[in-house]
């Protein structure tokens, strides 16, 4: 009798130590009530938060954009492209269509922690009914570089696993910059992106952090539009005569991440179309200073992005 009550005792204990938690305030000044080791993490917005908490090593049972065997339902798959890695096999499971949650899949999951963005306020009162839901800025402009996932690894309590993703980084970050033909400070970049038209690359994600923090600087430019993207501030419009005059000392080009093909053959073929002749009299592309990336790979606000942006740009280099 005395184990039997000893053993409903550390089971009680264990559900208490599991239903523990803490008040913060989440970035819309909001008090949520946050578990102290969240184990069942649902995300709102897979590129901008679940991307950063899963290469913090942290689970996600449940996200937007998913199959319930944990396949993506769109033509990309950022989970697998910029972490190599597959929802299923990571047991995530999905939660509704984009914008179209499903409160009983969500349910089902038993979540004890949904991480949404601004643009999820008008959802966070139902969803509380269901988990403490904290709203995370991630589109506003002064957003920048790792700064998001910096900020997600203290709220989550693994800041120690962001300290050596950014050792490693930054050891590789002085691998590269070691193997670029010419020392970087004082040269210019530019990043543009194709949509229905050309945009410039304009806030911190992991492609900008990455170029930065070798020493290159935005090159200057004026006359472009208001900004659009999947994150306010994200890209802003170029048109094309704006393009056929660029000339940093690198140009990075990619094509929209929605986009079935993202390599260099479709983004100059969707260049064509809109720029025709581009390749004639662009002179970054006539001298080599192109790179053609992967916008799925290298537009996530991670570090893992950034890593790649480098991998490109170290075979760039290597090859001149």
């Amino acid at each position: 009798m005395h184990k039997l009550f000893l053993t409903l005792a550390l089971i009680v204990a264990s559900g208490l130590a599991h239903a523990q938690s803490h008040d913060v305030q989440d970035d819309r000044g909001r008090t949520v009530p946050m578990p102290d080791t969240p184990e069942r993490i649902v995300v709102l917005q897979e590129p901008l938060l679940g991307i950063p908490i899963l290469e913090l090593g942290l689970d996600i049972v449940g996200s937007y954009g998913r199959n319930d065997d944990g396949s993506s339902m769109l033509r990309v798959d950022f989970i697998k492209t910029v972490l190599g890695k597959d929802g299923a096999d990571l047991g995530i499971s999905g939660i509704g269509p984009l914008g179209n949650i499903d409160l009983e899949k969500l349910s089902a999951l038993k979540p004890d922690l949904i991480i949404g963005g601004e643009s999820d306020a008008d959802k966070a009162d139902i969803l509380s009914s269901v988990a403490p839901v904290y709203l995370k800025n991630i589109r506003t402009p002064d957003i920048t570089g790792f700064s998001t996932q910096q900020k997600l690894a203290d709220l989550l309590g693994v800041s120690d696993r962001f300290d050596a993703l950014m050792a490693d980084y930054k050891s590789q970050l002085d691998d590269v910059r070691a193997k670029l033909p010419e020392a970087p400070n004082g040269k210019t970049y530019l990043a543009v992106i194709i949509y229905d038209q050309i945009n410039v690359v304009s806030n911190m994600s992991g492609v900008i952090q990455a170029i930065e923090d070798l020493g290159y600087r935005r090159a200057d430019l004026q006359g472009s539009g208001k900004a659009s993207g999947y994150g306010q501030g994200f890209a802003v419009p170029l048109s094309s005569e704006q393009f056929a005059r660029l000339n940093p000392d690198i140009l990075i080009i990619m094509n929209s991440y929605v986009s079935a093909d993202r390599g260099p053959a479709a983004i100059r073929d969707r260049l064509n179309a809109i720029v025709p002749g581009w390749d004639r009299f662009l002179r970054p592309h006539k001298e080599g200073r192109v790179l053609y990336l992967d916008s799925v790979a290298v537009t996530t606000p991670t570090v893992a992005s950034a890593r790649h942006t480098l991998d490109a740009i170290e075979a760039w280099a290597t090859s001149k």
